[in-house]
């Protein structure tokens, strides 16, 4: 399997595959979403590692049951060759009606294929009200 564009990127293909991974993340689907990944794909995010795309699966299935309401924006960073650097925000409620907004980076690394095979992601969230979100 491909996913186009495939590496070594430039600007116009980085930014497409960011704008890709932020429209997939927004469906919040996890098998959509984990198609754009290796099927051994390597993840960190925040505290968790998390190792192949049934993995990925199960832990988006489970982000999305407590992250409500969730939208995400990312930005390109940076690119070279094979990898590329986001930061993005995205928001969300929880259960009980509190509204955060999460900041963070990624920095991603593809396969021939144009598959993500490594994803290390730093994340921090912060409480805000619902009056102050900005997605």
């Amino acid at each position: 399997m491909k996913k186009y564009p495939l590496p070594p990127f430039d600007k116009e293909t980085a930014q497409q595959k960011v704008q890709i991974a932020e429209d997939a993340w927004n469906s919040k689907n996890p098998i959509q979403v984990s198609q754009a990944y290796t099927l051994n794909t390597e993840w960190r995010n925040r505290n968790q590692f998390i190792n192949g795309r049934e993995a990925v699966q199960a832990f988006l299935t489970e982000k999305w049951k407590t992250e409500l309401d969730y939208k995400l924006k990312k930005k390109l960073w940076a690119f070279e060759d094979n990898r590329i650097a986001v930061r993005f925000e995205y928001e969300y409620r929880n259960e009980i009606g509190k509204w955060f907004r999460a900041y963070g980076n990624e920095n991603w690394e593809f396969d021939e294929n144009g598959l993500m095979q490594k994803r290390f992601a730093s994340i921090n969230d912060l409480e805000i009200n619902e009056s102050d979100r900005k997605l």
